[in-house]
């Protein structure tokens, strides 16, 4: 068994430690987060946004694109930017658990029901990008089937999310985002160090850049329609992003949920710097082909590019970072199963099936629910791992969450605002953007026009929908 095989085992014990060790004195309302201080938001929402989509997705676009594959974290960091700003303080006051419990404030139980369902979905399709990304770790780390592999890391993530929810996800994140840091940040400075430093290192990229032409340096070779789509999916999803803004919702008061947000954002920002530029360097080895897999073979699918660059450095270095890499999995699959648990036990069990439900019961159905939503996350990883990138998958569901926004900006804008019309809006929303991410996925192109999103588009439609029906429908009390 070699070193790093080691050190990533003993990872795994650790956070199955500290999640079963949080399990003791867990109710229903500890298990989905009650009264949490800054550190503790900060590190169990950083891990909605530096996950396996940080690490392996934004090195994946490193590999191809270069330094601009960092967009998505800067994306992600001035979207919580946002919230903090804007509506930390507003949602706080509300007094709810859930973003869909915000909807019921503003439009009722439909529109809560509604909302809830298109959440669900989004964050069950999150959570599939993190499956797909610790399959592919275990794929390339072990050399486990990929079914294999997904199957093993998801019964880890649901078994110790299972045991203390968001008290196991706030003290096992902050483990996982030192280890990211530092195992990352060492990474590069040994990477680069080995290619002969930063002039070396520039050098060979540009020899890369005259054989491919490529600019791997520039933050806009990725292109302004992707760039322009992930700020402006993540201004708007930062604040519907319910595994982000649970913790917050659960903060023990205003000032504390805008501080928290505050850090969570220059937390978040920073970091696909670092895993963009060890996409590059895998993008160097693989031209001088001494970037190898497990069988030997030269690296040239970007998704295996940071796996196989680890597993070049020496075992206790690669073990490090082998394990920042797990840790990034782990601290964004563990709060997303959560949050979508968390939809489904508060929005749509308690308050539409079994509103006086005992706390025993609904502890319970929490803990079902969140199993359920690992479950799922799990076969959609196996059907659509073949299917698009990592960060695709993660940035059309963005675009419907942020496109949801939309409907919360008028509901606290317009006192107009109809029950129906957010429900028909959210409707027409969630249609409209999957529909167009399953035209590109089956044609390998967007409708009408490349630069057309499934952003531009969902927002487009939730914003027309939701101002067409409010002056359509006049606004009623909500008595479902």
């Amino acid at each position: 068994m070699t070193l790093q095989i080691v050190v990533i085992l003993g990872y795994f014990l650790v956070t199955l430690a500290i999640g079963i060790m949080t399990a003791r004195g867990t109710n229903s309302k500890i298990y989905h987060g009650a009264r949490l201080g800054a550190a503790a938001i900060v590190c169990a929402s950083a891990g909605e946004w530096l996950g396996g989509t940080a690490t392996t997705g934004v090195s994946e676009y490193g590999f191809v694109y270069g330094i601009s594959g960092a967009w998505y974290t800067i994306a992600n960091g001035l979207g919580v930017m946002f919230l903090a700003l804007f509506f930390a303080k507003l949602y706080r006051n509300i007094g709810a658990m859930t973003i869909p419990g915000i909807i019921r404030s503003l439009f009722g139980k439909k529109a809560q029901t509604v909302s809830s369902l298109l959440l669900v979905f989004v964050m069950l399709a999150v959570g599939v990008s993190q499956i797909i990304a610790a399959g592919k770790f275990g794929q390339a780390l072990l050399g486990l089937d990929f079914n294999v592999s997904a199957v093993v890391f998801t019964a880890i993530f649901v078994l110790y999310t299972l045991a203390g929810g968001m008290r196991a996800v706030s003290k096992t994140n902050a483990m996982h985002l030192i280890v990211m840091y530092t195992g990352i940040l060492t990474a590069v400075i040994i990477l680069i160090g080995r290619l002969g430093g930063w002039s070396a290192f520039t050098k060979s990229v540009s020899e890369v850049e005259a054989s491919d032409g490529g600019h791997y340096f520039s933050m806009t070779t990725i292109g302004f329609p992707k760039v322009s789509s992930w700020i402006i999916a993540s201004l708007l999803g930062a604040c519907t992003a319910q595994a982000g803004i649970q913790p917050v919702l659960a903060s023990k008061d205003v000032p504390t949920a805008r501080k928290a947000c505050v850090y969570t954002a220059l937390v978040t920002a920073p970091f696909g710097l670092m895993t963009a530029l060890i996409g590059i360097v895998g993008k160097v080895m693989s031209s001088q082909g001494t970037l190898l897999d497990l069988n030997g073979n030269v690296v040239t699918d970007g998704k295996l590019a940071l796996t196989s660059v680890m597993l070049d450095l020496p075992p206790a270095v690669g073990g490090l970072v082998l394990a920042a890499e797990l840790a990034a999995i782990l601290s964004t699959a563990s709060p997303i199963i959560l949050a979508a648990g968390t939809m489904l036990t508060k929005d749509l069990y308690q308050a539409r099936l079994r509103p006086n439900a005992t706390e025993k019961q609904a502890m319970t159905v929490s803990r079902l629910t969140t199993a359920f939503s690992g479950l799922i996350c799990c076969i959609g990883a196996i059907a659509l791992v073949k299917q698009n990138s990592v960060l695709d998958i993660v940035y059309s569901a963005y675009s419907l969450r942020g496109a949801l926004f939309i409907v919360i900006i008028f509901g606290f804008l317009s006192k107009r605002a109809a029950p129906r019309a957010a429900c028909v809006s959210m409707l027409l929303t969630g249609a409209a953007a999957i529909g167009w991410t399953l035209y590109k996925v089956v044609t390998g192109r967007y409708p009408l026009a490349g630069w057309l999103t499934e952003t531009y588009v969902a927002v487009f439609t939730a914003a027309v929908s939701m101002f067409v029906g409010t002056y359509l429908h006049a606004k009623t009390p909500d008595k479902l």
